[in-house]
């Protein structure tokens, strides 16, 4: 699960690695670190953005630790979807129907269309489309590809799967 924090911590050297000392060692893999030195609260303390990838058993321990560290969680959140993978349909994609396929994969409630790429080089030529599509995780990752399977067969449109590597 991706979780953000929002922290405030205190104007001294070295807060920053202790504030970052409990995700390493509870096994939290960080993702990305937003240190705004330049930008202090009005209690002149200085807000960091922690965005970490962490399973939800670590998380009270990693959270018990902190404010034993006297660093102060302002916001956290969990980010639903964590998963991003891109498809290409090539085809008549405007004609079947663009927004048709996109409220499909919305649906589901475990995947969205959150970028759409589309060129169409003329009058009654086929057409391609990008589309990057977050889910919650691997298994509905795959989920979300059987239902864009079935819609490029039924649409009679090329789909191209994202690599993995």
């Amino acid at each position: 699960m991706i979780t953000t924090f929002d922290l405030e911590l205190k104007d001294i050297p070295g807060q920053l690695v202790d504030a970052l000392e409990p995700f390493s060692s509870y096994g939290a893999n960080i993702v990305s670190v937003v240190h705004h030195r330049e930008k202090k609260t009005p209690r002149g303390t200085v807000p960091v953005e922690l965005k970490v990838e962490v399973d939800r058993d670590r998380l009270d321990r990693i959270m018990q630790e902190l404010e034993e560290r006297d660093i102060q969680i302002v916001q956290m959140g969990e980010e639903r979807l964590g998963i991003s993978f891109s498809v290409v349909l090539i085809g008549h994609i405007v004609h079947t129907g663009i927004r048709d396929t996109i409220d499909r994969i919305d649906e589901t409630g475990y995947a969205e269309v959150i970028d759409l790429s589309l060129s169409m080089p003329g009058i009654g030529q086929e057409s391609s489309a990008r589309l990057l599509i977050k889910t919650m995780d691997g298994e509905k990752a795959e989920k979300t590809m059987e239902i864009i399977e079935e819609i490029a067969n039924e649409k009679n449109l090329k789909l191209i799967r994202e690599m993995e590597v």
